[in-house]
């Protein structure tokens, strides 16, 4: 990611091509073939394009020729180049959706546009091209970090070092031709910059053999939030008091902390700043809350919600707020709960969800979307089970509320697309004694699960839902039988054999006299391999699963 360092360069890279209008050529996952079903890559794609409604409009014309809405893309193209005429990004793609679409006659006025914006014959001088080409590739980079199927670690960080890449060499072209570009423009693309470096510096953190590439990610990152303090000064405060809060995890202080004045400079006065700059604006503090709630600090994320809330309490105009703060209150909840499980503290207070549950019902009476009912679910859920022990009912009417709100979830568009949906589902008709209909919703999340996910939640959930079945079903088990012999082949396709196995393991240690006789009857109805996978999952020293396994076998 070094810059170029002269004109010859730049000059090389326009004439050899190394850089191509439009956004349909780049190596984004949504441009190739998908990972895994094409409905769940369609599913992606829309919901990436409602997360970005009212983002650039280039990508919001990409994403929807990506869910075959061709004359949705070819108008978002077409606006741009009605209100940008020379916007070599938005000619290129829109020639590339009348390609699609078999009108050559548009196609081809597309494509001479282009080739006169690219080059000089239009008699202007080489500035206003070269202006053009530092558009047109900050665009692009701003494609890479909105990209689908980055679920895992490595796919976003490659992703995001495109990104980069791009914007460095949209800033090579804008230093070295000297070009005009508005500085609140500048200091837009910048601020990106900074806060994708800041993102893959969390990235490596965790990694043991990437020390020199995150040092390089963190100084850079450090100083283009010093660069941009102008472009917003309470969120770039916000980045230097994360990125310093970073420096105790090297083995010595990056020199870009003495560089950019920051040496023996506290976090928590850079935060201090940034809530002090933001204090009467509730969109900045907004902002600030989400920035705090994705770094794990989610007392504070709370406060400055609170502080948003008390400037403009209207939730038809500051609906964000409510939604932040019942994300939070579920949050802090689910991970009180997972401490007191394993006996790290108390049973967590329920007048947390109480307030979740009256943020939620704010936010539904102004912008009921898929993703507040989904949220009040959850709420709904939390109430109705006990808090250290979710597989028994405290609450019947919440778990009923909670059914009642993923119905209406699922009636949005794209809801039956969502796994965690699902698996909400079935787990609250499990607590019903539903267990059929469980299972069918556990067996829907499974496959709607994206092929990266490695979480085996939905597998666990299957797997007891079975068990309770088979244990419900008196002497006509043979349709449980047939159920668990479908859902072990799609869970080995899905994660693998070595994972089923270990959840196999899991479900014998914790339901050892259900698994016991389950294996019995497979054995008296000649489903062996069954049974040889539930042997495999457990070994010997193990105690009594084994045991009284090999007593009957």
């Amino acid at each position: 990611m070094n810059f170029l360092t002269s004109e010859e360069d730049i000059e090389s890279l326009i004439e050899g091509m190394a850089y191509i209008p439009g956004h349909f050529h780049l190596e984004l996952n949504l441009n190739g073939e998908p990972n895994g079903p094409v409905s769940l890559r369609h599913r992606d794609t829309q919901l990436k394009r409602e997360s970005l409604r009212y983002a650039v409009r280039n990508m919001m014309g990409l994403l929807a020729f990506h869910v075959d809405e061709l004359e949705t893309a070819e108008e978002a193209f077409h606006s741009i180049c009605q209100e940008d005429p020379e916007n070599l990004n938005a000619w290129a793609n829109l020639g590339y959706v009348y390609e699609r679409l078999g009108h050559e006659l548009e196609e081809g006025e597309c494509v001479e546009r282009v080739a006169a914006l690219m080059g000089p014959e239009m008699g202007e001088n080489q500035t206003d091209c070269r202006l053009r080409v530092a558009w047109c590739l900050a665009e692009q980079a701003y494609a890479h970090p909105h990209d689908v199927e980055l679920e895992r670690d490595e796919d976003l960080q490659e992703k995001l070092t495109s990104a980069l890449m791009l914007y460095n060499l949209h800033c090579c072209v804008m230093l070295i031709y000297f070009l005009q570009i508005p500085i609140e423009e500048k200091r837009s693309w910048y601020f990106k910059m900074a806060t994708i470096y800041i993102r893959l510096d969390g990235i490596v953190r965790d990694s043991k053999d990437t020390d020199l590439t995150r040092l390089n990610y963190f100084n850079k990152g450090l100083k283009q939030c010093l660069c941009n303090s102008h472009y917003s000064l309470a969120l770039a405060w916000c980045y230097i008091g994360l990125m310093l809060e970073r420096t105790e995890e090297f083995s010595t202080v990056p020199m870009s902390v003495h560089d950019c004045g920051f040496s023996g400079s506290d976090p928590l006065t850079c935060y201090g700043s940034a809530i002090k700059l933001a204090t009467d604006d509730a969109f900045t503090l907004n902002r600030l809350a989400n920035v705090f709630f994705l770094s794990g600090k989610l007392e504070m994320a709370t406060g400055i919600c609170n502080m948003a809330l008390s400037v403009l309490t209207d939730a038809e105009l500051n609906w964000q707020a409510y939604c932040t703060r019942a994300k939070l209150s579920v949050t802090t909840y689910a991970k009180d709960l997972d401490k007191a499980k394993c006996g790290q503290g108390g049973i967590p207070d329920r007048q947390i969800l109480k307030e979740a549950h009256a943020d939620l019902e704010r936010v539904l009476a102004v912008r009921p979307c898929l993703r507040t009912h989904l949220e009040l679910g959850q709420v709904y859920y939390y109430m109705g089970v006990d808090a250290l022990q979710e597989s028994l009912l405290v609450d019947e009417m919440a778990i009923n509320q909670a059914l009642v709100s993923l119905s209406k979830a699922l009636q949005c568009p794209l809801g039956s697309t969502i796994s965690k949906l699902q698996l909400l589902r079935g787990r609250c008709l499990l607590l019903k004694g539903e267990e059929q209909n469980a299972i069918d919703c556990f067996r829907k999340a499974l496959e709607l699960e994206p092929p990266s996910v490695q979480d085996t939640a939905v597998l666990r959930c299957l797997l007891q839902a079975i068990l309770v079945s088979f244990t419900q079903s008196g002497n006509d088990t043979g349709q449980v039988i047939i159920q668990l012999e479908e859902c072990l082949k799609q869970a080995e396709e899905r994660y693998g054999a070595n994972i089923v196995q270990t959840e196999l393991k899991a479900l014998c240690q914790a339901h050892t006299d259900e698994v016991t006789e389950l294996s019995k009857d497979l054995v008296r109805k000649g489903r062996l391999e069954v049974v040889r996978k539930l042997l495999k999952s457990v070994h010997d020293g193990q105690g009594k699963c084994v045991l009284k396994l090999l007593l009957w076998c």
